[in-house]
C-alpha cells in the first residue's frame, strides 16, 4: 500500500525513543493506541501501565492490543509474582474504561504452534505514530538495539487502520480526526506499507502446509533481486525461509555485497535455541560471501538497506514465524530521508565492540558440546 508522510524521526537511541513513547501518551487528550508482542513486569511495563491507566482517568480512549502467545512467552521471563502483579495492572487499565484485547488466531492449531501479531505501533490524536521493533520490556530499552520511527502525515491513518488486520478494534472517528491533522502538513515522503497477517489467510491446519502469499517476505524477494552493490540486514536472529535465505546467498555470489546483523547466543539468556537456528546456515552464508556479525548485547531491530537507495524497517524478523506465524508489518522508502538514519545505524554496528564478525576459526573453537546441539538442533530451525 502506498502512503505518505510529512515527518520522519529515526528513534535509534533508547532513551529518546521511550521518553517519545511517554511523552505521547502524557499529552494525549483524545485517544491513545498502542500494539506490542508483550508487556513485562519491569520499569518500562509497569510505567508505560501506569501512564496508560491515567490517560484513561483523565478522559482518554485508550486501546492496548497485546499478542496472547508473545505475554506467554513473555511470562517465562517473570516471576508468579511478577506475572501476578501484572495482570493487576491490566485489570486496573480495564476497569477504568480502556480496550485492552489479547490477540489470539481463531483456530487452535495456530494458537498452538505460536500464532499471533507481532506488530508495534502507537498513536495518538495529536497525528503522530511511533513504529518499529520495540517492545514494552526493559530488554527493548536498557538492553538490545531496537529500531523505531517517529511519523507524521497520511500513513499515520494508514498504520491505525491497519491496527484492525492484527486484532485491534478502531474508532471511525479516531480516524477522521487523524485525517484532518495530516491535512494540516505537505506529505512529500513515500512510503510503502506491508503487511500480512497470515493467521487470517490459513485453513484449520494452521501453518502446517500452508503456502499462501505473505507480501512481505515477497516483497523482500523481490527488492533483493534488484540490489547491484550492497545489503545490509538486521534481525533477532537469522534463520529466514528458505525462498528469502536462496535469494541473499544468489546475490552474495554474484558480487552484491551482503551483510547480516543479529545476536548473539548470550543476548537471549532463556535459551540458545534461536541462535541454533540462525547458525545452521553459517557454513552455506560464509561459503556464498555473506559477512555476518553477532551482536552480544543483542540485536532486535529490523532493517533492510540495499545499494544505500531502498530501505526496510518494522516488526519482521527473518525466520519462519515472520512469514507463516505471525502479524508483521514494514515500511519501505526510496527516499534519502528514509535511507540516511539506516546507513549511519549499519556505520555504528561495523565499529561497535559488542559487534563481532563470525570466521570460520570462530565456528572451528566453538566447543564441542555447542556443535553437536547446533548439529542435531539445527534442522527443526522452522520451530525454534
Amino acid at each position: 500500500m502506498m502512503t505518505r508522510a510529512s515527518a520522519l524521526v529515526a528513534l535509534w537511541n533508547r532513551g529518546a525513543e521511550w521518553e517519545r513513547r511517554l511523552a505521547m501518551v502524557r499529552e494525549a487528550r483524545s485517544f491513545l493506541y498502542l500494539s506490542t508482542y508483550y508487556v513485562e513486569h519491569d520499569p518500562y511495563g509497569v510505567g508505560m501501565l501506569a501512564e496508560l491507566i491515567a490517560a484513561e482517568r483523565r478522559g482518554v480512549a485508550v486501546n492496548l492490543l497485546i499478542d496472547g502467545f508473545g505475554q506467554r512467552l513473555g511470562g517465562a521471563l517473570m516471576s508468579v509474582e511478577h506475572k501476578a502483579a501484572l495482570a493487576v495492572m491490566l485489570d486496573e487499565l480495564r476497569r477504568a474504561g480502556a480496550v485492552v484485547t489479547t490477540y489470539q488466531p481463531g483456530r487452535s492449531l495456530q494458537r498452538w504452534l505460536g500464532g499471533g501479531q507481532h506488530v508495534k505501533i502507537q498513536v495518538s490524536e495529536a497525528g503522530e505514530a511511533i513504529f518499529g521493533s520495540s517492545n514494552l520490556s526493559r530488554s527493548s530499552f536498557e538492553g538490545w538495539n531496537e529500531y523505531a520511527v517517529a511519523l507524521r502525515g497520511p500513513v499515520v491513518r494508514t498504520l491505525l487502520e491497519s491496527y484492525r488486520d492484527i486484532g485491534g478494534t478502531v474508532n471511525e472517528s479516531h480516524l477522521a480526526r487523524l485525517d484532518d491533522v495530516a491535512e494540516a502538513g505537505a506529505a512529500d515522503l513515500r512510503l510503502e506499507y506491508w503487511l500480512c497477517n497470515p493467521n487470517s489467510s490459513q485453513g484449520r491446519a494452521g501453518p502446517l502446509g500452508w503456502r499462501g502469499r505473505n507480501v512481505v517476505t515477497d516483497g523482500l524477494i523481490d527488492r533483493i533481486a534488484t540490489a547491484r552493490r550492497s545489503i545490509w540486514i538486521t534481525s533477532f536472529y537469522f534463520k529466514p525461509v528458505e525462498p528469502l535465505l536462496a535469494a541473499l546467498v544468489d546475490a552474495a555470489r554474484r558480487g552484491v555485497q551482503v551483510e547480516v546483523h543479529h545476536s548473539h547466543r548470550d543476548a537471549l539468556p532463556a535459551t540458545d535455541l534461536a541462535w541454533i537456528a540462525a547458525a545452521a546456515h553459517y557454513n552455506r552464508l560464509l561459503k556464498a560471501g555473506v559477512r555476518v556479525y553477532e551482536n552480544r548485547r543483542g540485536e532486535h531491530s529490523k532493517i533492510v538497506l540495499i545499494d544505500d537507495e531502498w530501505v526496510a524497517f518494522g516488526s519482521y524478523n527473518f525466520e519462519h514465524a515472520a512469514h507463516d506465524r505471525l502479524a508483521e508489518a514494514m515500511l519501505t522508502s526510496g527516499d534519502a530521508r528514509a535511507t540516511r538514519p539506516a546507513a549511519a545505524i549499519f556505520a555504528e554496528l561495523r565499529r561497535h565492540p559488542d559487534n563481532a564478525l563470525v570466521t570460520p576459526q570462530v565456528l572451528a573453537e566453538l566447543p564441542a558440546r555447542l556443535k553437536a546441539r547446533r548439529w542435531l538442533f539445527g534442522r527443526f530451525k522452522r520451530w525454534l
